[in-house]
């Protein structure tokens, strides 16, 4: 008898609501505090940076001066490109995820613009000798310098990623709720 009482309490709680029936995972929120690990490549498969240590060395990207781990940052506070924010939205911790980001969502279209001529005698006033690949600061913005010729250093003030499309593997380890 007091087994099939047990049974009738343990249906009515069931029935009623009473227990916790919730899902105990949580999904990112706008101004959630999340940690991820990410790795970010291009069309071609070429890797441009990671969170992974392991990933970074057998790709070729691995810089010593960095830390490597989880990247944490306010989702949907503007801290990462717009593609990057939207996608850890509604992902819960353990989950991975594969986004393809265009350019207008990332570091925007590739403005022939901000390819910059300046003249020579500029660096060497300034006692510079400019070298393709070398970074500069032009006017409040950094550059790379693409072209030497006899008259103009060729200076590019866009991203280095402008005009890309980004993939991002992205897993989220953990979000601290807003």
């Amino acid at each position: 008898m007091k087994k099939i009482l047990f049974l009738i309490l343990l249906c009515s709680l069931l029935v009623s609501g009473c227990t916790d029936s919730s899902d105990n995972s949580q999904t990112v929120e706008t101004g959630d505090y999340v940690s991820v690990n990410y790795t970010g490549s291009l069309e071609d498969g070429s890797v441009f940076d990671t969170s992974i240590e392991e990933v970074a060395v057998a790709e070729n990207v691995y810089n010593p001066y960095r830390s490597y781990g989880p990247l944490s940052f306010i989702a949907g506070a503007g801290q990462m490109i717009k593609g990057f924010d939207d996608a850890v939205i509604g992902m819960e911790v353990g989950e991975n995820k594969t986004v393809t980001i265009p350019p207008e969502e990332a570091y925007g279209a590739y403005c022939p613009e901000l390819l910059i001529p300046l003249p020579v005698e500029d660096f060497q006033s300034a006692n510079v000798t400019p070298v393709i690949g070398q970074k500069v600061t032009y006017q409040n913005q950094l550059g790379t310098i693409v072209n030497i010729s006899d008259k103009n250093v060729t200076v590019d003030c866009n991203h280095n990623l402008a005009g890309e499309i980004l993939i991002f593997k992205i897993e989220l380890v953990s979000i601290e709720k807003a």
